[in-house]
């Protein structure tokens, strides 16, 4: 007989839950957040099982990938789906909710994740780390800028290289606000010391990889948008068709139909939202920059800005870069400037 497991997963402790193959519970406890303490209770048991569910999260690769070590069948639920299918409990407790993911997987009424390989989240360490130190460093400026301005000093249009002599030179003539400005220059110059070590870490991981390295021959896309790629799609088999990565990571509209209703909405914005903002600079690049040379892709993207207007063809041109880096990425090609003869 096979037994179903859930696992309720807080930081200090997981409840878990067995139930059989009739949905009676079997064994209930409540062990540390630890991949050796499940194991080590749920081998304990003696019965085979047919699947251990846990909700994704932040500890949920952790724990996966230490359930999967052991042999055990660990399978990762999508999270809204795990939390449309727990709401209709009246009371909400670890307890309940280990209980009712394993019914989920008892009844097979689950929508499993992908959980990212160690490569994948090293990729994506070091991505929202730069991302962290660059917007530490915007939001130092804009405050330097708005204060300034109470006392009549504008800084005005100026370089990231010339912005800290510029305060300095304004508040030069204020020897207070000299004073309070000048360790946040002090912040701001340490933060970009080691934005640019992060910023090198991300070039050099970018020019050593032949996957990035292939996807930045496409129009618009640099290291950092190659690199979010790479981290965010991980394995490329992921997907049976090209076309299911742009609905995946919210580039498709919403679609209500009941009856004789049918409304199409704006894009769902559901998936990864580090990667859906960044093919939308990559599209955004594309059409507005002039360097960037002529292609179907860009033509494509202009007959759309002319009949939709620049920001729906933007999202449009991401969802495109999305379809046409995955099937580069698939069948190991370069992107094609012009069309096949």
């Amino acid at each position: 007989m096979q037994h179903f497991v859930g696992l309720d997963v807080s930081v200090k402790e997981t409840a878990i839950c067995v139930v059989d193959e009739q949905g009676g519970v079997v064994a209930r406890t409540t062990v540390e957040s630890e991949p050796a303490a499940i194991v080590s209770w749920l081998l304990g048991r003696g019965i085979r099982f047919g699947r251990v569910g846990l909700e994704a999260g932040a500890m949920s690769p952790w724990l996966y990938a230490g359930l999967v070590e052991a042999g055990l069948p660990a399978v990762c639920v999508e999270t809204r789906h795990m939390h449309a299918a727990l709401s209709a409990r009246i009371n909400k407790t670890d307890r309940n909710d280990a209980h009712g993911i394993a019914q989920m997987m008892r009844v097979g009424l689950f929508k499993p994740v992908h959980v990212k390989t160690p490569a994948s989240q090293r990729r994506r360490l070091l991505l929202t780390s730069r991302k962290l130190l660059q917007r530490k460093v915007q939001d130092l400026e804009n405050d330097l800028r708005g204060s300034l301005r109470n006392f009549g000093l504008k800084v005005g249009v100026v370089g990231a290289a010339g912005f800290d002599r510029r305060v300095r030179e304004l508040a030069a003539g204020e020897p207070f606000v000299a004073a309070v400005v000048g360790p946040l220059l002090e912040a701001r110059a340490m933060l970009r010391l080691q934005l640019a070590k992060l910023h090198k870490m991300l070039l050099d991981l970018v020019r050593d990889d032949p996957v990035c390295r292939r996807l930045m021959t496409a129009p618009g896309v640099g290291p950092v948008v190659a690199l979010t790629y790479r981290a965010c799609v991980d394995n490329p088999g992921r997907f049976d068709r090209s076309k299911c990565v742009g609905a995946h990571y919210g580039l498709t509209p919403r679609l209500y139909q009941s009856g004789e209703t049918a409304r199409v909405g704006r894009i769902s914005r559901c998936g990864d939202a580090m990667l859906r903002a960044s093919l939308f600079e990559a599209g955004l690049v594309l059409l507005t920059n002039p360097r960037i040379r002529w292609s179907p892709l860009k033509a494509w993207g202009m007959a759309v800005v002319k009949r939709r207007g620049m920001q729906k063809a933007v999202v449009a041109v991401a969802r495109k870069l999305a379809i046409i880096l995955h099937r580069m990425w698939r069948d190991e090609v370069d992107f094609r400037w012009a069309k096949a003869a």
